[in-house]
C-alpha cells in the first residue's frame, strides 16, 4: 500500500484554494504563527511516521519553512525525502487577497527560472533536496520541448537529483505520456510524476499504470479535490453523493477524508497520497487512511461521482483563494 506523506501548499503561504483554509489558519497570518503552525503540523507529520514532504517555490515560505524545521530538529537527508517544484513565482506579497490583476502565482517555464528557483530552492533544503519537479507541466506550456531546460534538468539527474514533474488540468494522461518518452543517453529522464487523482477525477488512471510498469513512482495530489471530498463540501449540487460518501464512511467507521485518501492509496500504481492538511486535527484524520481496510468493489461502488474532466477542472478553477 502507498505511504502518505505531507504537502505544504496550504502551509506556506496565507491564502489558498482548499475549502476552510482561512478557518485553519484563524486569520492569524503573521510570519511568526504560520511558522509555528507549520512546525506543529511537520511535528505531529513526523511522529506519526510521514516521511515524504512535498514543498514548491510558489507556496509562500513552505521551504524555509521545511528547511528551518530540518535543521532545528537535526533530521539527516537519509532519515527523510523532500519534494520539491519549479515553475510557479509567488505573487501574493504574504496577502490572501490580491488587487486586481494580481495573481497569487505566475507561471513560467523558462530556463531563467529554472536556474534561479533551483538555487533558492537548494539554499533552503540543500542536500536534504532529493526531487525537483516541473510545476504543473502541460502540454501548452512547452516545457516538455524546452531543450534548453530539458538538458539543465538532465545534469541535475546525472549529480544526483531526482527528477519529476506535476501535471494538471483535463489532459493530465497525454502530458504523463508524453513526459514518459523523454530520455537523454537512452535513459529516461522523469523518476516520478505527481498527478491529480481522486473519486471526482480518474482520468489519468490508464496512463499512470503505463509509466508505472517502466519504473516511474506516482505521487497523488488532490486525493481530497481541495476540500470538495471532505465534510467541508457544503454545494448544494453535490448534496447527494456527500450524504452518499458520509454513509459508506460510516459503514467503514471512519471519515470521508480518510476514505477519499485510502482509496487512492489503493491504486497499484501509487507510491505516496500527499495530505494537504494544515492543521494536526485533519492530518491526524487523513493519516487514519493508512489504517483502513476496504472492501472489494468500492472503487466501482462509487464510480458514478466521477466527473468529466473538463468539469472538474473547471470548478477547480472557479475555487476561492481563502
Amino acid at each position: 500500500m502507498a505511504n502518505i506523506g505531507l504537502g505544504m501548499a496550504a502551509l506556506g503561504r496565507p491564502g489558498y484554494i482548499n475549502l476552510g483554509h482561512a478557518e485553519d489558519l484563524e486569520g492569524n497570518y503573521t510570519i511568526g504563527a504560520m511558522r509555528r503552525r507549520a512546525f506543529e503540523v511537520l511535528d505531529f507529520a513526523w511522529e506519526s511516521g510521514v516521511r515524504y514532504f512535498d514543498v514548491a517555490r510558489s507556496y509562500g515560505r513552505a521551504e524555509e519553512f521545511l528547511g528551518s524545521w530540518i535543521r532545528d530538529r537535526k533530521i539527516s537527508p537519509n532519515e527523510i525525502r523532500v519534494g520539491s517544484k519549479w515553475g510557479y513565482t509567488y505573487t501574493a506579497a504574504w496577502q490572501v487577497e490580491t488587487p486586481d490583476g494580481v495573481e497569487h502565482e505566475v507561471k513560467r517555464h523558462e530556463l531563467k527560472i529554472l536556474k534561479n528557483q533551483y538555487g533558492a530552492s537548494f539554499s533552503q533544503l540543500g542536500s536534504h533536496l532529493q526531487l525537483y519537479q516541473i510545476h504543473s507541466a502541460t502540454l501548452e506550456s512547452g516545457v516538455l520541448e524546452n531543450t534548453e531546460v530539458i538538458e539543465v534538468l538532465c545534469q541535475l539527474r546525472q549529480a544526483g537529483l531526482s527528477i519529476g514533474l506535476s501535471v494538471s488540468g483535463p489532459n493530465q494522461s497525454a502530458t504523463i505520456e508524453k513526459a514518459s518518452k523523454i530520455n537523454f543517453d537512452g535513459v529516461r529522464l522523469f523518476d516520478s510524476v505527481q498527478v491529480t487523482w481522486n473519486l471526482l477525477e480518474r482520468s489519468a488512471g490508464e496512463a499512470l499504470v503505463k509509466v508505472a510498469d517502466t519504473g516511474m513512482q506516482v505521487i497523488v495530489k488532490e486525493a481530497l479535490a481541495n476540500g470538495r471530498l471532505t465534510s467541508r463540501n457544503n454545494d448544494p449540487n453535490f448534496a447527494g453523493s456527500m450524504e452518499r460518501l458520509k454513509q459508506v464512511a460510516k459503514d467503514l467507521d471512519t471519515t470521508v477524508d480518510a476514505l477519499s485518501i485510502a482509496v487512492a492509496m489503493s491504486q497499484p500504481w501509487c507510491k505516496i497520497v500527499l495530505s494537504g492538511a494544515a492543521t494536526v486535527e485533519h492530518l491526524q484524520s487523513n493519516l487514519a487512511a493508512g489504517q483502513l481496510k476496504l472492501p472489494s468493489g468500492i472503487e466501482t461502488e462509487l464510480k458514478d461521482l466521477i466527473e468529466n474532466p473538463a468539469e472538474y477542472w473547471d470548478k477547480r478553477s472557479q475555487l476561492s483563494w481563502n
